[in-house]
């Protein structure tokens, strides 16, 4: 080969390198903007009034009458300065919402019409058909875990939500954002998850995620909240867990693997997303825990670290 030709093919190496670097670099760049876009979105979901930092209490229904207000006589007293709201009955797996002595508050509604006796429909382990009961800056829905009942109160003005100082991360890391491969599980299987409560309670498990990290293979499985869910949900612990990450667990949402759910795929698995659950916030949630194949026997040193630390 001519110095002349060696020359060409070297300089059109350097332009191809050159071009190849700033592929990546633009890349980097996006996933690090879409990186701060989620944490701002993860943040303003926090902080809404009726968001995870405005729980203030979770009373646990007897069976029978749970009268509720802000005076002492009731059984749930709240935060609330009306002296009584409503009662709420408990017999077998049915509640009702019935007026205290005086009838219901003028300003209170129960999904946002005004409150009058009526039944109150609850979903066992799903809160998003809860009719929520409202008054002044209280914001409450009836909640249902395996055979248990409870009022669920959130307040727009609660201390941990004007008391919010900002959530701790990690530093970004591309290295742990994974294309992992995706298993079906054709039937798909269940997985018995328990709660910080002390309950537990099923959740369809549509397949695997598998992935490498540090040149070993792991496994991670994901639950499907709803049948018609458009992300699959990871609950998951690693070896940060002891001492910078939240103890119980984080939690991951990935969109649905390129093929669907029921035939072999890739997704992306980009751990810098993990997030804490609601737990570890307030001591009035009730979250899962990890199933044991989700908890890794590796460090992820990303994502959100310990709120209170």
């Amino acid at each position: 080969m001519s110095r002349k030709n060696f020359l060409r093919k070297l300089f059109l190496f350097g332009i191809l390198c050159a071009s190849l670097s700033a592929t990546v670099l633009s890349q980097d760049a996006d996933w690090q903007q879409e990186l701060t876009v989620w944490r701002k979105l993860h943040v303003s979901d926090l902080l809404k009034p009726a968001g995870w930092l405005s729980l203030t209490g979770l009373e646990w229904l007897q069976p029978g009458d749970n009268s509720f207000g802000g005076a002492a006589d009731n059984k749930i007293r709240l935060t609330s300065g009306t002296p009584h709201i409503g009662i709420l009955r408990l017999e077998g797996n049915n509640v009702q919402l019935l007026p205290p002595q005086g009838g219901f508050p003028p300003d209170f509604n129960v999904a946002g019409v005004a409150a009058k006796a009526q039944p109150i429909p609850v979903d066992a382990d799903n809160d998003k058909n809860a009719p929520h009961l409202t008054i002044g800056t209280l914001n409450m829905y009836v909640i249902r875990r395996a055979d248990r009942y409870a009022l669920r109160v959130k307040d727009s003005k609660s201390p941990t939500l004007v008391g919010f100082h900002g959530l701790n991360w990690y530093e970004p890391d591309a290295n742990y954002r994974v294309k992992a491969k995706w298993i079906p599980y054709n039937p798909p299987k269940s997985v018995t998850l328990a709660t910080l409560a002390g309950t537990t309670y099923s959740q369809p498990v549509p397949g695997t995620a598998e992935f490498v990290l540090g040149g070993k293979t792991y496994r991670l499985e994901p639950v499907l909240e709803d049948p018609a869910a458009s992300q699959l949900f990871f609950i998951l612990r690693d070896t940060t867990s002891s001492s910078t990450s939240y103890k119980a667990c984080r939690f991951l949402y990935t969109v649905l693997p390129t093929h669907g759910l029921d035939k072999p795929g890739e997704l992306w698995l980009d751990f810098n997303r993990l997030e804490n659950p609601p737990c570890a916030y307030t001591p009035f949630a009730t979250c899962p825990l990890p199933p044991p194949q989700n908890r890794l026997p590796i460090p992820l040193p990303v994502g959100e670290k310990r709120y209170h630390e």
